[in-house]
């Protein structure tokens, strides 16, 4: 049998469906960005092979029963990346016609979406049906009359299908029994390894509903029957969520006992390395006693990190289960193996004043304050420009009392958080600018050389000696300050040079990929450079904040 021949049997065959994976628009997006001409000239390329495989389907079957559906995987923001939450790199579109599909339908007053229509698409007039990507499986398989996959977890989009109101019914109860069947069989497997097992209650009697609904649909009340089975698929997804989250509590009550066990941790490592507190308490208490750690803590760890492995093992849970509790056991054992520095570190708290105790709290409400700032900004960058408008105006008052003999420090200060506050106001995505990565690298390299400079040739001022606290610095790396000015610089160039021959549509040369990795190693060198030749007292605080 050759190919011809293969191919008119598969094509004659029932129920066919025909991929076409375009990646056009995908790839251009990605190489010149959506607003480039490029993408938009291979917008009009898709439009016109969209057309002619229309045309070629309608004229080779000539009966009228095909359906087509034509979306996308996802979006693409403005840099021409889709790895975040943003709507423009989630929303796609969704058109199907032909065979089986509803009519369009005029557009309702109350008409309201997350992102409107464009009005250039005059499509102003027609009701949009949005639905979620993973609505478009079970509306392929009731276009083409077959069964919904096993792990589609979508729900049939009504308002796409051209179906009689029984015919609507009996879709629908297709869809929650596939989605039912999902539920029952991760329950199976759950319950199978759990050693203490809490079902899902609401969905206890989900046989007797079923009964109802086929009795419903038996006696024609369509209605009735449509809402049991949109009520008992949303329990079904319920259901599925339930036993996706089924282990939620316990992992994050490890999570967040690992996260608690690694401040605490480094807490204690900063009090007994960078204070005086382990002299001070050996002094009053003797109770600290670093080289004679009890075993019987690290006993009771390795007693309780076998348990819960065991106990992991036992209910088949993943590997990473298995880490987060050892990691959690080991940083709290960690902790309980001082606790005589602890013991002695709290009754020497309590023999302090009230003021000192308030004072400490004082510092713990504000970084957990600090910490909840940090959640936020993640969402909202704009907290920033309040941050820096506040610390602008408090720290150069507070300079200019605490060392009015610098004048020009509160200044610069109040310079720079008026700059950065204008920062996070941006938009999180800016055009490509070229220029202004150039100029960046020449100011940062101008700024350098211009310090550098200063601090070599100011000598004799005892002002500026003040400004740059040249009696408490320590010559450290000299050649150092040249070789990152000099990275600084070349990034620039080869920003230039790969932006120019992506624009000309080039492939970039061999030299310039050599040059663009060796200088990322380098910086890496350097940096690992600047930590191993420090002192020590530097390369101890990097290991607290790794």
């Amino acid at each position: 049998m050759n190919l011809r021949t293969m191919l008119l049997q598969l094509l004659h065959q029932d129920n066919i469906v025909v991929f076409l994976h375009l990646m056009g628009c995908d790839i251009n997006g990605h190489s010149h960005r959506p607003f480039s001409s490029t993408y938009l000239n291979n917008i009009k390329v898709l439009d016109r092979i969209a057309e002619k495989v229309y045309n070629l389907m309608e004229g080779y079957f000539k009966d009228n029963r095909t359906a087509y559906i034509f979306t996308a995987d996802h979006g693409m923001s403005d840099k021409g990346s889709h790895g975040d939450g943003h709507p423009t790199c989630t929303n796609t579109p969704l058109v199907a016609w032909g065979a089986g599909v509803k009519s369009s339908k005029p557009a309702s007053r109350n008409q309201s979406h997350g992102i409107p229509t464009p009005n250039e698409w005059g499509l102003g007039g027609i009701e949009r049906a949005d639905v979620n990507q993973a609505d478009i499986s079970p509306l392929m398989s009731t276009l083409l009359g077959q069964p919904y996959p096993v792990n589609s977890v979508g729900i049939l989009p009504l308002d796409y299908v051209d179906l009689a109101e029984g015919e609507q019914v009996e879709a629908v109860l297709a869809n929650t029994k596939q989605i039912l069947n999902q539920f029952l069989r991760k329950s199976y497997i759950k319950q199978s390894h759990s050693l203490y097992f809490k079902p899902f209650e609401p969905l206890a009697n989900y046989s007797s509903v079923l009964d109802k609904i086929e009795e419903l649909i038996s006696t024609k009340d369509y209605q009735s029957a449509m809402k049991l089975s949109e009520n008992l698929r949303k329990l079904a997804l319920d259901g599925l969520h339930y036993f996706q989250t089924y282990d939620w509590m316990m992992l994050m009550t490890m999570v967040t006992l690992g996260y608690i066990g690694w401040i605490v941790y480094l807490v204690i490592h900063v009090l007994q390395s960078y204070t005086s507190l382990p002299d001070r308490i050996m002094r009053e208490e003797q109770a600290v006693q670093p080289k004679n750690k009890p075993r019987k803590v690290y006993i009771l760890g390795c007693m309780l990190m076998g348990a819960f492995s065991i106990l992991l093992y036992i209910e088949n849970s993943s590997p990473l289960y298995h880490a987060y509790t050892a990691m959690t056991v080991f940083l709290w054992t960690q902790i309980l193996s001082e606790y005589r520095f602890l013991n002695a570190l709290w009754k020497m708290l309590r023999k302090e004043k009230a003021g000192y105790i308030i004072k400490f709290l004082v510092y713990c409400l504000m970084s957990l304050l600090v910490a909840e700032f940090l959640v936020h900004s993640f969402t909202e960058r704009r907290l920033y420009t309040f941050c820096f408008l506040i610390v602008g105006v408090v720290a150069p008052v507070y300079l200019n009392y605490a060392i009015p003999w610098r004048s020009w420090v509160p200044a610069f200060i109040w310079a720079s958080c008026c700059s950065l506050s204008i920062f996070t106001l941006m938009p999180a995505e800016i055009p490509d600018n070229t220029l202004l990565v150039i100029g960046s690298g020449a100011l940062i390299v101008s700024i350098g050389l211009a310090a550098r400079l200063l601090e070599l040739y100011a000598k004799d001022s005892k002002y500026w000696q003040a400004i740059i606290n040249k009696e408490l610095r320590k010559p450290q790396l000299p050649m150092l300050f040249h070789l990152q000015a000099v990275l600084v610089g070349l990034s620039s160039i080869m920003v230039w040079l790969s932006t120019s021959r992506r624009a000309q549509k080039q492939q970039l040369l061999v030299l310039h990929q050599l040059m663009n990795w060796f200088i990322a190693d380098m910086k890496h060198c350097s940096t690992l450079r600047l930590v191993w030749f420090s002192w020590h007292g530097y390369c101890l605080r990097i290991q607290c904040c790794i």
